[in-house]
């Protein structure tokens, strides 16, 4: 009986990141018919998604994290995700489009070093959602999943967005679009499996997620924002996402 519940957990669990990893496709298909949006309105919607983010750091998964495990617990499992994500920072060759690229030098092509950043930022994202849901509260993981794929659509956008404008078609905009969100499934099919299958590990797991998004917000979003002179804007969107994921997580957390 046990062996099914997991079973049941870990597939909600990987399904749910499907469908927070589908909603970056999703956010993106104003791609196909929108002439233009402005850098100004894609800074405030990815504040947006960076205030969401923060909010379900510290709602979602430390709050729960420091209940079930105490403080130390806590605070050693988002120092570990948080250097974790930095090291990968460090290996993985990859380019932003504004920021230029980062870690070691590769051969690969441009679009494949693009959606590699992406990737790196989304692994966070979908451990998060595949770790809320091994928490065995499905309240609370189906909020955190929801807002997951909410701050995703924005970021979606904003990777076809500089696609088009780099040359490629619409159509293959968003299918990389897309597919830069297919990391957070894998992600969160691991995360769900090892809390469930190691329940101990749950307040380590909570806190490693919390530190991985931690450090993608402050290292990757909230900097894209600053740098088109629409920083007010972004600031904004910010604040809005994280009251946007506070209510959401008191009303139906």
């Amino acid at each position: 009986m046990m062996e099914l519940l997991e079973g049941n957990v870990i597939a909600l669990g990987f399904l749910a990141a499907i469908g927070t990893g589908l909603a970056t496709g999703l956010g993106a298909l104003p791609v196909l018919f929108a002439k233009g949006i402005s850098d100004r309105l894609l800074d405030a919607m990815l504040g947006f998604a960076a205030g969401v983010m923060l909010a379900a750091t510290a709602f979602s998964l430390l709050v729960p994290a420091i209940e079930l495990g105490g403080i130390w617990a806590a605070i050693l499992g988002l120092a570990i995700g948080a250097l974790f994500l930095d090291g990968m920072d460090r290996v993985i060759p990859h380019v932003h489009f504004i920021a230029g690229p980062e870690g070691p030098s590769s051969a690969l092509r441009r679009i494949w070093l693009l959606i590699l950043a992406i990737t790196l930022h989304n692994f966070p994202e979908g451990l998060a959602v595949g770790v809320g849901f091994g928490s065995g509260d499905m309240a609370a993981a189906m909020v955190l999943a929801i807002a997951i794929a909410l701050q995703n659509m924005p970021e979606g956008l904003a990777v076809a967005l500089p696609l088009v404008r780099e040359g490629y078609s619409r159509g293959r905009a968003l299918w990389y679009a897309t597919l830069s969100g297919l990391a957070e499934p894998i992600a969160g099919l691991f995360g769900v499996a090892a809390v469930t299958i190691a329940r101990p590990m749950l307040p380590l797991g909570l806190a490693f997620a919390a530190g991985a998004m931690l450090f993608v917000v402050s290292d990757e979003i909230i900097p894209e924002t600053h740098r088109r002179g629409y920083e007010r804007e972004g600031t904004f969107g910010v604040v809005v996402g994280f009251l946007v994921m506070m209510l959401l997580d008191n009303l139906f957390g």
